[in-house]
């Protein structure tokens, strides 16, 4: 199948409209309708009902194989043209909103230090954003977090040639819940105002039939406790979709649900309480990840090396 056609097909199904993938590519609405016929002829089966554009079996199906596909062709071109690239002078760094800690921040002083005149360029983006950045060059190199059992690695999506690294030590995760609930003063919780006296806190796998937030981009997502206890449940009674701590835990202090975070996060949030697991044992871990041979060079191996990734 050609890529160019996939191209084309992939994206008249998700704005299900042939003109508007027109104006995505740079193409005419006919070159578009040209495209998906060459595609439905190749394949032999007929694709994108017409009037109103609606997708077929087929269609699923082949979007499951065509975006992944996509994606790789990408990364293995953008792999190809590191490989002839100069040293950059720059770096542009991907990271997940938890991922910017303090040994992150000393690291990109320590380059500003040493290349003053390097542009440096931080991006927030949600951790699977920044692991299809690093793997298509639009990013020089990523930082993502996660929950995982002490000294295990990250599961990092497949999106092509990256690898990863730990950053620094692994820090404690805690529940964070309202000051007032139930929890925060059966578990001596820490709150706004200091350390509590510290009794050992509940089990994840009895939290399943509480109400959760479900924040993938900056929480333990919701997938993960269910993997993690192997119990069904964390429901979540809000969805949230941006990268801001400070918005989560407004929403955490409002009672909307429980969320599982690094533990420094919530510290001195008001009306927020934290407190630990008993068990599973997890931990909130960050690693770099880069691809190809230009993380090697220029800014982004001084940034690798000040942060010991």
């Amino acid at each position: 199948m050609d890529p160019h056609l996939l191209r084309t097909f992939v994206s008249v199904a998700r704005h299900g409209s042939f003109s508007a993938a027109a104006r995505e590519l740079g193409y005419t609405q006919s070159a578009v309708s040209q495209h998906v016929a060459a595609l439905e002829s190749d394949i032999g089966a007929p694709l994108l009902g017409r009037r109103p554009v609606a997708p077929t079996r087929v269609d699923a199906r082949l979007l499951e194989h065509a975006e992944p596909l996509l994606l790789r062709l990408d990364a293995a071109r953008a792999d190809l043209e590191r490989l002839a690239a100069a040293p950059p002078a720059r770096l542009v760094l991907g990271a997940a909103p938890l991922a910017l800690t303090p040994r992150v921040a000393a690291a990109l002083a320590a380059v500003r230090r040493t290349r003053p005149h390097g542009a440096v360029t931080v991006r927030v983006l949600g951790r699977a954003a920044v692991v299809r950045g690093v793997a298509a060059a639009d990013l020089d190199l990523g930082l993502v977090d996660g929950a995982a059992a002490p000294t295990d690695p990250l599961r990092l999506p497949d999106v092509g040639p990256v690898t990863a690294s730990g950053v620094g030590e692994e820090e404690p995760l805690a529940l964070a819940l309202p000051a007032g609930h139930p929890l925060a003063r059966a578990h001596g919780a820490a709150g706004p105002r200091g350390v509590g006296p510290g009794l050992a806190g509940p089990r994840l796998a009895d939290l399943a039939d509480a109400y959760w937030i479900d924040a993938p981009d900056i929480a333990v997502p919701l997938p993960q406790l269910r993997a993690a206890t192997g119990a069904d449940g964390y429901r979540a009674a809000v969805r949230y979709d941006g990268t801001d701590a400070g918005g989560l835990l407004a929403l955490v202090a409002a009672g909307h649900g429980l969320a599982l975070l690094p533990r420094r996060v919530p510290a001195g949030a008001p009306d927020v309480a934290t407190v630990p697991l008993a068990e599973p044992r997890l931990a909130h871990r960050v690693e770099a990840v880069r691809a190809g041979p230009a993380a090697r060079e220029g800014l982004p191996r001084l940034f690798l090396d000040a942060v010991g990734a």
